[in-house]
């Protein structure tokens, strides 16, 4: 048997190998790079784009709380607004009741009784006074309680002075809470 060597040949398939290797190697590594680097644009892209996004999101948020705050200054003015035109209205609505009440004063005093001072604290009224006698104070206080704008009179102090010989008078304090006739009952007197 003849003796041939193979090893020379061997060895070139393998050196043949080894550099299929490496270039397939260099390859994958460069198509690697590349694939990274694509990826780096892309997510900076993308990331870009989002930054931008959040950034006019933010700005637009801006708006709108500048736009909340103006419309919540414009609510806080309506109230304010709304506050003062009741107000108002009611101070036009109760302007003809000091009048009646005056006249009901008027009305209802009896001859011999003055007022010294009238003083109204929401609807109660408290009036000091002087009358010639007790009966005089007394009929005050009926003409008081059937007038339409006044009722539940009380007599808080009653002291008999004399101012002299003749002169004898009996001065009173008394409370009565301002009421408002019913709209039937007020177009009757009418």
């Amino acid at each position: 048997m003849a003796r041939i060597n193979l090893l020379p040949w061997r060895e070139q398939l393998r050196e043949e190998r080894k550099q299929r290797f490496l270039v397939t190697l260099a390859g994958v590594l460069i198509v690697a790079c590349g694939v990274i680097f694509l990826g780096d644009q892309y997510l900076g892209r993308a990331i870009e784009q989002q930054t931008a996004r959040n950034d006019f999101v933010r700005k637009e948020i801006a708006v709108l709380d500048a736009r909340i705050k103006e419309i919540s200054e414009l609510k806080a003015k309506r109230q304010q607004l709304l506050e003062r035109m009741k107000i108002i209205q009611d101070l036009q609505g109760n302007r003809p009741i000091i009048g009646r009440i005056f006249d009901q004063f008027a009305r209802t005093l009896p001859d011999g009784v003055y007022f010294n001072s009238l003083k109204m604290t929401g609807k109660t009224i408290q009036v000091d006074g002087a009358a010639e006698s007790n009966n005089r104070v007394s009929n005050l206080m009926r003409n008081l309680d059937a007038s339409e704008w006044m009722n539940g009179s009380t007599l808080n102090q009653v002291k008999a002075t004399t101012a002299g010989a003749v002169d004898q008078a009996n001065v009173f304090k008394l409370t009565v809470q301002q009421t408002q006739p019913s709209i039937e009952a007020e177009g009757v007197k009418k």
